[in-house]
């Protein structure tokens, strides 16, 4: 039996979901960073490489996302995405909107919080996108820039914002200012480079965005880069051969299936995608026993190990024509 990855997508038979039940933007009560720089940042620090395109007004969104992109090695123009992430109701462009977009063009979309977690990326050359309220908070006017850099001893950020490259903005006025948005930061990453604080199970929720987006030969790498720092990562095998599976290669899919398998063998969702795949590659036998130990773990999805057992047993023994997405 089939259950697509994603609702509206995904292939027609045998895969599960990764479930990971965590929200993407998740705002917590405003914390005021007492000493925002991080222990060991160096005196100063601009991240390189990050180009400038003034912001027409209400097009800060796409100019801030075109830079980041830009600077992840991407050609692109803030025009090229105004469709894409500008809403004219909205005279701007909202936080998802930027997150889908850098998803739809290949990149990791990492969303961050808090004035230690930006310096530190920025010391790591990362730039990032912020957001920041440059009016009242009971009439906000919202704007985003991208940070590139930051002089300790002068207590300053610099930013690519608005008409001025490189701006230097005192770190408290600034802080004042990007409080109104939570704090919220967006890294735009190529798929090889984690975030400086790179946390596990937010790497595998952005990399599933980048499924949702149909991004998945990106998804792959992706999953292989967070397997780089955490190697018995469940999830990220797990997310691994299905994104395999998706852009068609079975074989590598079935060893990350297995590897999964290996690390939570109580997993019937690994044992039933095993199977699948194994069953398309044609190695009945073991796509049979592998199976078999889905249906014996059990749990809520029991009758979707039950359907794959009875589809793998069937009178053709091979499976239906057209399964592979």
């Amino acid at each position: 039996m089939v259950i697509p990855r994603h609702a509206g997508s995904g292939p027609a038979a045998g895969m599960l979901l990764l479930m990971i039940c965590l929200t993407l933007s998740g705002c917590g009560a405003l914390v005021k960073d007492e000493r925002p720089w991080p222990a060991g940042a160096p005196p100063q620090s601009v991240v390189t490489g990050v180009p400038f395109f003034p912001q027409e007004q209400y097009q800060c969104g796409p100019a801030a996302l075109a830079m980041a992109l830009r600077w992840s090695g991407l050609t692109i123009n803030p025009e090229d995405l105004a469709p894409e992430v500008y809403s004219p109701g909205q005279r701007g462009s909202l936080q998802t909107a930027l997150i889908t977009g850098a998803r739809r063009h290949g990149r990791i979309a990492y969303p961050i919080s808090g004035s230690k977690s930006l310096l530190t990326e920025l010391a790591a050359g990362h730039p990032v996108i912020v957001l920041m309220n440059l009016s009242f908070f009971w009439y906000p006017k919202w704007h985003y820039a991208v940070a590139i850099g930051f002089d300790q001893p002068a207590d300053e950020i610099i930013l690519h914002s608005g008409q001025i490259s490189n701006e230097r903005l005192p770190l408290r006025i600034f802080e004042n200012l990007w409080a109104r948005s939570q704090r919220w930061g967006l890294l735009v990453l190529p798929l090889a480079m984690l975030p400086a604080q790179a946390e596990e199970v937010n790497w595998l929720q952005a990399t599933m965005g980048l499924e949702r987006a149909g991004q998945n030969a990106a998804a792959v790498t992706a999953y292989e880069t967070a397997i780089t720092r955490w190697p018995a990562s469940f999830g990220a095998w797990l997310g691994l051969g299905n994104s395999r599976y998706a852009t068609g290669n079975l074989a590598e899919a079935a060893a990350a299936f297995q590897e999964a398998t290996r690390l939570q063998s109580t997993s019937g969702a690994a044992f039933n995608n095993l199977a699948q795949v194994l069953w398309e590659m044609g190695r009945q036998e073991e796509a049979m026993a592998a199976a078999r130990q889905a249906v014996a773990l059990g749990g809520p999805l029991l009758e979707t190990f039950r359907q794959t057992l009875a589809d793998i047993e069937g009178p053709t023994g091979h499976p239906a024509a057209g399964r592979r997405p």
